[in-house]
């Protein structure tokens, strides 16, 4: 480093009289030698500041508004050496994603702007054949700290903060030597896909990923939007452009270009807070949450005609590779409406949950039809054949492949009550499907909408509102494996008769409370949900279960508050085989005891029914636990 030059005297007595004027504080001077860059040679030019600090005297002071001063001279031999100050309309250009880079550029600089930019997007423009003037040309300051300082000055931030319509913010840049920027392009470093590219990301690496310079030029700009445009989107380059040429003044413009752009940096700052938290603790509920949103479309109406409605994704770290239905790609048919993704979203979750190959039927957000076998056309018919009154305009929903054949089942499949009616569907959801199998069905209707969907990702916040907050809870992953099931009246179930109440169960969990399942051989023979009382629930369960309830499973999603001219003694009249349910009712007891002794008054069944022929179908009431207790 060249030897620092002498402080002249003019500076001294700058300090002096500095000194003067306040009395009532200590002086200090510090002298601080470093180089620039000469924007002329690029050589490092010495440069030597002396600043006058205020500290506090020990004694008492009388209150002033203002008990600092300061003096800073710049040693440097020529004008030349001194920060640059163009006139003229500027844009400042600072992109990580630098799509369609060249393209602006060329269009700022055909509308007579000069381009002041930064380290990477500078030489994408140079080498699109563009003129540029560097950041650092402007500050004489160079890039420092690996980086993290660049556009953190006032040559930068002078020029975008100051005020057009206040004379003193223009006198202040004047006195500086400081140009105004009109435009500021600039998006953030990729911190979103950075930490969630790796799931093992070092925690210093994802650190070093967090912008600190865009987002401060975004907000200084976006402040300031009544003078300065602010970008941070590509796909707005095209209309700035055209902005810019029309020479108008449409504050609308301005202040929507400045809503994104904080926008922008909000989600930004959602999800370097979301992945500072995980890094911090284990706990799943932070004090504060921020969800971000994107919207994805604008719909047609809400949940009735008169609403409003629209969709958004959620964008927040735990849903990247999430899976559900708002991700899913559609591939035919008409818009999807507010209602067709709650049914689409109930279905998907609901055959996700099976691992042998299943179809689920739903309507109005219940699953109505529930079967899961190694054939899957035979799952279809029998998930469509549990109420194909209920089926015919719902949504079907697969967890494995469509190929042609069951592409095919689908299209033509006549419905059950007359044999006669095609059946009609909104919505069919899969994994995927074969080109064959898509291609055919695309030709069932014009307006069925064809989903495919992956599987949502485990461990997921669930979060639901009400007036004026969100529940927040864990989201509901357990499956039989995860559940205990007690025989608590006395009686072992065979495996058969278990394995009906584990696919009950799983089917039961996506009814709608108060909620009731009745299954056989894998196969949901009815379900009653919604009802204000469990008992009617029940009833319409058996109703559509038929003459097939004798022997059955039936699940129920929460306790029985009463036994006896209730739910269980009826239960029990109908032949079913085995409750399962989770207990925790004051009369948990009752139910037992009155599911016992009504195995009791029952006629042993027919012998035809086989493995029933030598005790009651009602000996057992299963009770099922969490296994985390």
């Amino acid at each position: 480093m060249l030897g620092s030059p002498a402080v002249s005297t003019s500076s001294a007595a700058a300090a002096a009289a500095a000194a003067a004027s306040f009395r009532s504080s200590l002086l200090h001077f510090s002298t601080i030698h470093r180089t620039r860059a000469c924007p002329s040679t690029s050589q490092p030019v010495p440069v030597a500041c002396v600043r006058l600090q205020s500290c506090s005297s020990s004694r008492a002071a009388p209150p002033i508004k203002a008990m600092a001063a300061e003096a800073e001279i710049l040693s440097a031999p020529d004008k030349e050496l001194r920060p640059s100050s163009p006139r003229g309309k500027q844009a400042l250009i600072s992109l990580s994603d630098k799509t369609d880079l060249a393209f602006l550029g060329k269009g700022l600089q055909e509308l007579g702007y000069a381009v002041v930019s930064t380290g990477g997007t500078a030489s994408a423009l140079e080498n699109a054949g563009l003129s540029v003037t560097k950041v650092e040309q402007l500050t004489c300051f160079p890039e420092m700290l690996d980086g993290r300082v660049k556009t953190l000055h006032p040559h930068i931030h002078g020029g975008i903060l100051a005020r057009r319509d206040q004379q003193h913010h223009m006198e202040a840049l004047n006195k500086h030597g400081i140009g105004t920027f009109d435009v500021v392009v600039v998006n953030l470093y990729p911190f979103y896909d950075k930490v969630t590219s790796a799931a093992d990301i070092e925690f210093e690496d994802g650190i070093e990923n967090v912008d600190i310079g865009g987002p401060a030029m975004i907000r200084a700009a976006a402040k300031n939007h009544k003078d300065v445009l602010v970008v941070v989107d590509s796909h707005d380059y095209p209309a700035l452009l055209e902005f810019l040429k029309s020479d108008g003044d449409d504050q609308q413009f301005r202040r929507k270009l400045a809503w994104k752009a904080f926008e922008h940096v909000a989600s930004y700052d959602s999800a370097v807070s979301e992945w500072l938290w995980r890094q911090t603790t284990g706990e799943k509920f932070p004090p504060s949450l921020t969800v971000p949103l994107s919207l994805k479309s604008s719909l047609r109406y809400g949940e009735n005609p008169h609403q409003k409605a629209a969709f958004y994704v959620d964008k927040s770290l735990a849903e990247v590779n999430g899976g559900g239905i708002a991700t899913a790609i559609q591939h035919h048919g008409k818009e999807m409406s507010y209602n067709n993704y709650l049914d689409a979203d109930a279905a998907w979750n609901c055959v996700s949950e099976f691992s042998n190959p299943t179809c689920v039927v739903v309507k109005h957000t219940n699953p109505c039809g529930v079967a899961s076998r190694s054939d899957i056309l035979e799952a279809y018919r029998l998930a469509v054949k549990a109420d194909p009154v209920s089926a015919f305009g719902g949504i079907v929903a697969f967890n494995v492949e469509i190929d042609e054949n069951l592409a095919r089942e689908i299209r033509e499949f006549r419905s059950p009550t007359d044999g006669e009616t095609r059946m009609f569907y909104e919505i069919v959801v899969a994994p995927k499907y074969s080109k064959k199998g898509l291609e055919v069905l695309r030709g069932k209707s014009k307006t069925l909408r064809i989903l495919e969907a992956k599987e949502n990702k485990k461990g997921k916040l669930s979060l639901r509102q009400v007036g004026g907050g969100w529940l927040a809870q864990d989201s509901d992953d357990l499956t039989p494996a995860d559940i205990q099931f007690n025989a608590v009246s006395g009686t072992t179930p065979q495996e058969s008769e278990l394995e009906d109440a584990k696919f009950a169960w799983l089917c039961v969990k996506h009814v709608k409370s108060n909620a009731i399942v009745i299954a056989k051989n894998k196969c949901m023979l009815g379900m009653g949900s919604g009802q204000p009382n469990r008992l009617e629930s029940l009833r319409i369960a058996m109703r559509k279960s038929g003459e097939e309830v004798k022997g059955a499973a039936l699940a129920s999603d929460a306790f029985f508050p009463f036994a006896w001219n209730d739910a269980v003694e009826e239960a029990c009249q109908s032949g079913i085989a085995v409750i399962a349910e989770p207990g925790g009712s004051i009369r948990d007891q009752d139910a037992i005891e009155c599911y016992i002794d009504s195995a009791l008054d029952l006629s042993p069944p027919p012998i035809s029914q086989g493995r029933f022929a030598e005790r009651n179908p009602s000996d057992f009431v299963l009770r099922y636990n969490a296994s985390n207790g």
